[in-house]
């Protein structure tokens, strides 16, 4: 999605549409963790994960595009919240730091990957033993109002994700048009 859209990421109805607040209370984030949200656009949720992870926490928040950066730092600033770094990533490498990173979330932002094996090995570098790779996809279902580009069904993302070194840990239907679908490295 472009910056020019990034008005889209926070309509009023997103939070009763994707439920930001219980899925990141459903992620179980431990207080102290560091966590990637990577394509964060605004900070939709970069700050929601900020406040999850506590003072002591931290969140790096990546996106390829630097005006989307720029108002995600602006949105952290009006919130007050001071545990985020941010980071202009590559479309073939997200830019995380290597082995202490204890969760990475991606909402709909996986199928927009234009190289996703390229992430997904960099992702798998970044994880702590006992790392998340959580993704978020709208469900590949006719009724969900959304283009088919960008739905994925939990056995199309398994097919690309687990041949990049990850197994399938748990999915999570409770969103009304979304799956939270979680993976951690094969060690």
């Amino acid at each position: 999605m472009s910056h020019v859209h990034a008005d889209w990421l926070t309509r009023p109805e997103r939070v009763q549409e994707e439920q930001p607040d219980r899925l990141v209370r459903a992620l179980r984030i431990p207080n102290g963790a560091t966590v990637v949200d990577l394509g964060a656009g605004v900070g939709y949720f970069t700050w929601r994960l900020a406040r999850a992870v506590g003072p002591n926490g931290r969140v790096i928040a990546t996106d390829i595009q630097p005006e989307m950066l720029e108002m995600l730092a602006a949105n952290m600033r009006k919130r007050g919240v001071g545990n985020v770094t941010t980071v202009l990533a590559k479309d073939d490498d997200p830019g995380l730091p290597s082995g202490n990173v204890d969760l990475v979330l991606m909402v709909d932002v996986y199928h927009e990957l234009s190289r996703p094996r390229l992430n997904l090995e960099r992702i798998r570098t970044a994880l702590s033993t006992g790392g998340r790779l959580v993704l978020v996809e709208y469900r590949d279902e006719p009724q969900i109002p959304i283009h088919p580009l960008h739905k994925m069904s939990v056995g199309q993302v398994r097919a690309e994700v687990e041949p990049a070194g990850f197994e399938l840990v748990e999915v999570l239907g409770f969103l009304p048009s979304q799956d939270v679908i979680i993976f951690t490295p094969v060690q």
